[in-house]
This record gives structure tokens, C-alpha cells and sequence, in this order.
């Protein structure tokens, strides 16, 4: 799996003054699991070190400049992160973590600086962050710092390995029932994004129409690239919790019932995170051989050694 990546996060120097802004989860963790792709717009067409740039409101427009404003560089560095986004594709990229704050790969909250001497404000966007959001609106994309959420952090992997799965399904000669099997797996994990998402896939896969495959193919993928940019909470996956615990009624013990029922509970209230269900569910289904939900991606939607679970629990 290829991850797109701010060049500078993984200790390359291309900043504006020769240094790096190496990022200890991008490099320490991910690049185990993923080909890092290294980007850097502003060093292809500067070089490093270079003059600071900044993003400034020219009457309706937010045009670039050098920080002094001699310098009007907003059409090479547009130019330059077109280029680089049409990139992306060539390089089968299945995410992307850009630098925040940067007037280029900054996805929210860059300072624009105002006309008049006005105080600046945060509300821009980077010009290689707008540029991969035009041309991929449902590429996984997040910045360093918003990872630091361990509620993003797991939405963030858990969609692109859903995004690179998919993918990888769309890239074989398949049958229908390929599909079946791949919706059928990614259940609850839809569930735990969007329920008028899981609907609409449903109803999509249902084909009630005897549409041909390869139009139907389409149309999931695109709803399906919807469905994993959603954002889950605390309470869409309790409830996601309620319907996976109704395959052990016939199983467990009141005992047994009951202690889940409580750690549920626990987790829902921010006592016990979201691995320790997952854990004891895990328990069950190996015990009683419970071949549906073996195959549901919410139980395992990447590699466990990630940790990502170890943090998931609501904020008291």
C-alpha cells in the first residue's frame, strides 16, 4: 500500500529554512505498514532553504506570496500542485497526510494574511491540499497534527485500508457475487459510519433493477467512498456493539451476557476503550465458530499491532 506524504514528516529537508518537521507517528509507525510516497511542491520549484511564503486575501481571492509581498508566486505554485496531484493517481496512493498550517499542504485553519495591515485569519487552505480534494474528493486524506485525535487517527486508517480494498476488488475480473461477499463483509463497519449509507449500498447491491454489473460497480464505489469518509462515534458504534452481541445470545451464559453488557456500558462511558470489546467479541466468535462475523471488517479493519482500538473511548 502506497501513502502519500508531506515530505517533510518524514524528515527530508525541504523546509523553507533547511530543516524538517519529522512527525514520530508517520515515521516511527506507518512507514512499517505502508510504501511512503514523499511530496513537496514548494521545494520542486524553490529548493530548500528558500523564502517564507504565505497566503494573502487579495480583494475576493487568496493569492501567494513571499512574506515581504515583493514576490507573486501563486501561479508556479499552483501550477507546480496540479502537477503533483495528477501525481497521485500515477503513484496508486490510497491516502495522504499533508503538513498543517502549511500555505501549501495546510488542509483547514491557514493563516491568511489580510489586506491593510488587518489581522490575519484562519480560514485557508493550502494550494496542493485544495488541488487533491478537487481532483480525489474521497481519497483518505488528514494533517500530522489532527492525528493526534485518536478518533481521527483510527477513522483516518480504517478508511484507507477500506479505501485500498475496494480498489483492489475493482482491479480483478469479478462476479456478482464478489460484490456480495465484499458488502457483505464490510457490514458493520458501514453501520458504524453511516446508516443511510449501509441503506443506500444495500439497495445498490440488492440490484432490483437488473442493472448490468459494470454499472452497478460504479455506483458503489462512489457511495461506498462516501461511506468510509464519514466519521464515527461513540454512539453509532455502541450500537454497532447491540447488534454484533445479538450473535452470541444463543452461545453465552447470563453470566457472560450480562459482563458484556457491562463492559459495553463501561465503554459507552468512557471506563474501558474500544479493544477490550472487540477483544472479549473475539473471544466468542472463535469459541463458537461464528463464521459471519469472522469476516466483518469492524473486527478487524487493519493490522492489530497498530493499536489504534487501545485509545477508543469517550471523553468523560
Amino acid at each position: 500500500m502506497k501513502l502519500g506524504i508531506s515530505s517533510c514528516l518524514i524528515g527530508n529537508l525541504c523546509r523553507y529554512d533547511g530543516a524538517h518537521s519529522k512527525d514520530a507517528f508517520v515515521y516511527n509507525i506507518l512507514q512499517k505498514y505502508f510504501e511512503i510516497v514523499p511530496y513537496c511542491p514548494e521545494d520542486m520549484i524553490f529548493g530548500s532553504p528558500r523564502e517564507t511564503i504565505r497566503l494573502v486575501r487579495d480583494g475576493d481571492d487568496i493569492k501567494v506570496t513571499t512574506s515581504d509581498g515583493s514576490k507573486d508566486v501563486t501561479k508556479q505554485l499552483d501550477d507546480i500542485s496540479v502537477l503533483c496531484a495528477q501525481k497521485i493517481a500515477k503513484d496508486d496512493i490510497c491516502g495522504f497526510i499533508l503538513k498543517s498550517k502549511s500555505p501549501t499542504c495546510g488542509m483547514e485553519r491557514v493563516k491568511v494574511y489580510q489586506e491593510k495591515n488587518a489581522p490575519s485569519i484562519k480560514e485557508g487552505v493550502g494550494l496542493f491540499a485544495k488541488r487533491i480534494k478537487e481532483l480525489y474528493p474521497y481519497l483518505p486524506v488528514e494533517e500530522e497534527g489532527r492525528l493526534n485525535d485518536a478518533w481521527l487517527k483510527e477513522n483516518f486508517l480504517m478508511q484507507i485500508f477500506a479505501y485500498k480494498d475496494l480498489h483492489e476488488l475493482l482491479k480483478k475480473d469479478i462476479v456478482f457475487n464478489d460484490l456480495v461477499e465484499f458488502h457483505t463483509s464490510y457490514k458493520y463497519l458501514l453501520y458504524a459510519k453511516s446508516q443511510e449509507f449501509y441503506k443506500e449500498l444495500g439497495n445498490i447491491v440488492a440490484n432490483h433493477d437488473k442493472k448490468p454489473l459494470s454499472e452497478i460497480l460504479d455506483e458503489y464505489k462512489q457511495s461506498f467512498l462516501q461511506a468510509i469518509s464519514q466519521k464515527s462515534t461513540i454512539n453509532k458504534t455502541y450500537n454497532v456493539l447491540l447488534h454484533i452481541f445479538g450473535y452470541f445470545k444463543k452461545h453465552i451464559s447470563k453470566e457472560e451476557k450480562e459482563l458484556l453488557l457491562i463492559t459495553m456500558d463501561e465503554y459507552k462511558d468512557g471506563i474501558v476503550p474500544l479493544i477490550t470489546i472487540v477483544k472479549m467479541f473475539k473471544i466468542y466468535i472463535s469459541k463458537h465458530d461464528i463464521e459471519y462475523l469472522k469476516k466483518q471488517k469492524f473486527l478487524n479493519p487493519y493490522p492489530a499491532e497498530l493499536a489504534l482500538r487501545s485509545d477508543l473511548k469517550a471523553n468523560k
